[in-house]
């Protein structure tokens, strides 16, 4: 018999920190995120927008996830359904969780449409308000608008907890209809689907997006600035991915400007908290908390990361991080790894080829990923994770041979530091399709063919798999498809999605029957001046920057990094 799954009380009981609060007198909000528990609980966002709202006073947080099991999702604080809650909030950070998030809809009793969720004249009271947010919503909103009352575009520090506040006063008081016109006009960043008429010409492509009063034309995404805005785990559990590990930011986004990262540019301008700041914040983990992960680490300043580096080697404290870029090791840094007992560690050259690199501007060559790697094996890692892109723009069967070659010449580094220490390191390869994603240079470049994906596999494999302690782990092309619809699509997608929950059938099949074309979406190239469904939203990046960029790149041209103080290419920074 299998062993039973964890229930909300037994995560509850597992947890360090966090809120429990009583219902009476507050105002209930139930904190959606669109996937099970371990996924959620190891989202920095998730547990960051979980203590701005139970910081308040008159507010009641909740946390509900995806049940592994199909049964009726409830709160893990109080066991209570998602009918219960009057306001909704979703946090959504991938693609691949708009479904999900549907599904969440239907498990909890909630209509998922909203125009039949609330049938016209209705009062809000005894209805659910439905917010959206989270990174993948303020990318690119438009196949979850048939669901979302409104979506909250931005961090959410500077928004919030004022509007969560102002919903718990004014709720019960307004319709639906006037409670959604007044947070246009009240708040910033506030992206309202039924305020927005989309006209579509007969080729499918959008002819226009045109607002209604009191709406703007464009939402424009609302910014925390500061040095001491350092985003932290809330609650720590052995129930997620990075059990019991305390994760601080360094910062937001990269000044780095890869053309295929679609964080770096929606969250620009690029902010590094100060080393004193993060170290402030490294001092709220709980006692006897000794594993911290640091995220941002790729952006960090070498100085900076030094210091903080100090810092935990005092504190006693083993370091853990994602990914690390091949050129941000220093004598600090080293000494921390190799006191953390850090067995597994990622490097990300992305690009398998040194003219790939340039064109994704990554900006690394090959000395900097064997000198990392070799760092690595050095300070302990014995399980080394290195990850690559196929069918990036312009790659050629060349650019494969080359990527090959890299991860040999990787092995061959380690292999000598492993017979002289008496055990050797694994190399994994993980290996993704790339997806286009919005507001990216690379939005107008198509989702590549299904079958060479499947042939670049296939040919890594050929030619790595039987090598010695080497594992290649590939997602599957046609998973990466589905993403690239959902990455580019509009809300015409909303209706295939519902149906796509209630049938369970598959999802080509599914957009067929709604006459949607997944090729027109995922495949086809994009002009410079097509006006794009995520448009409705405005992060201050000039359209024209990011053709020139993709231009740039279909000649492997780099570009250099981002420099606030001087830097406005992009036009983020024009009006800051």
């Amino acid at each position: 018999m299998p062993p039973r799954r964890p229930g909300p009380k037994d995560y509850l009981s597992l947890e360090k920190g966090g809120w429990k609060k009583k219902w009476k007198g507050k105002q209930p909000v139930a904190l959606v995120f669109p996937n099970h528990y371990q996924l959620g609980m190891s989202n920095l966002g998730f547990q960051l927008v979980y203590g701005l709202l139970n910081a308040l006073p008159d507010i009641v947080c909740e946390r509900i996830f995806l049940p592994e099991d199909n049964s009726q999702p409830l709160s893990i604080e109080s066991g209570r359904p998602l009918r219960d809650f009057p306001l909704i909030l979703c946090s959504v950070s991938f693609e691949d969780d708009f479904v999900s998030l549907v599904r969440i809809f239907r498990m909890g009793g909630i209509e998922p449409l909203a125009e039949v969720r609330y049938p016209e004249a209705i009062n809000t009271q005894g209805f659910p308000l439905i917010i959206g947010g989270g990174v993948a919503t303020f990318i690119n909103p438009e196949p979850l608008a048939p669901f979302i009352d409104f979506f909250v575009v931005g961090e959410a520090e500077s928004i919030l907890p004022q509007l969560v506040s102002y919903l718990a006063e004014k709720i019960s008081l307004f319709d639906r209809g006037k409670l959604l016109a007044d947070i246009v006009q009240c708040f910033s960043g506030c992206y309202v689907p039924q305020f927005y008429n989309v006209d579509y010409l007969p080729d499918g492509t959008i002819g226009g997006i045109k607002a209604m009063a009191p709406a703007p034309d464009r939402v424009r995404k609302v910014v925390t600035y500061g040095s001491d805005a350092v985003g932290h785990s809330v609650i720590l559990t052995p129930e997620t991915e990075f059990a019991d590990m305390f994760l601080a930011e360094l910062g937001r986004g990269c000044s780095r400007g890869c053309r295929f990262c679609a964080a770096g540019f929606v969250y620009r301008p690029p902010r590094l908290w100060s080393a004193d700041a993060v170290i402030s914040s490294l001092h709220d983990r709980p006692a006897n908390s000794r594993r911290v992960g640091l995220l941002g680490m790729e952006m960090a300043k070498p100085d900076d990361l030094a210091k903080i580096a100090k810092y935990l080697v005092a504190e006693g404290c083993l370091l853990s991080f994602s990914s690390l870029r091949a050129d941000a090791f220093s004598d600090s840094l080293v000494e921390l790894l190799s006191k953390s007992n850090l067995k597994s560690a990622a490097i990300a050259p992305d690009g398998g080829s040194e003219r790939l690199r340039r064109v994704i501007n990554k900006g690394i060559v090959e000395d900097d990923v064997l000198r990392a790697a070799e760092t690595l094996v050095q300070a302990g890692v014995t399980n080394l994770k290195m990850y690559f892109m196929i069918g990036l723009p312009t790659e050629t069967m060349d650019d494969m041979l080359e990527l090959v070659a890299l991860v040999k010449k990787v092995q061959t580094v380690i292999l000598v530091i492993g017979k002289a220490r008496g055990y050797l390191s694994n190399i994994t390869i993980s290996v993704n399709s790339f997806v286009p994603k919005a507001w990216t240079p690379f939005q107008f470049h198509p989702f590549a063919d299904l079958d060479t994906l499947k042939e670049r596999i296939k040919f890594l494999r050929k030619e790595l798999g039987h090598l010695p302690n080497m594992k290649i782990i590939a997602d599957q092309p046609l998973r990466a498809y589905f993403q690239a619809v959902i990455a580019r699509g509009d809300r015409r997608l909303g209706p295939a999605l519902l149906s796509l929950v209630d049938s369970g059938k598959k999802w080509t099949y599914v957009f067929k029957e709604h006459g949607l074309s997944p090729e027109n979406y995922a495949m086809r190239p994009r002009t410079e001046n097509e006006l794009f469904p995520w448009e409705i939203i405005d992060h201050g990046i000039n359209r024209s920057y990011l053709w020139s960029e993709y231009q740039r790149a279909l000649f492997a041209k780099s570009t250099p990094v981002c420099d606030t103080k001087k830097c406005r290419r992009c036009g983020v920074c024009n009006d800051k």
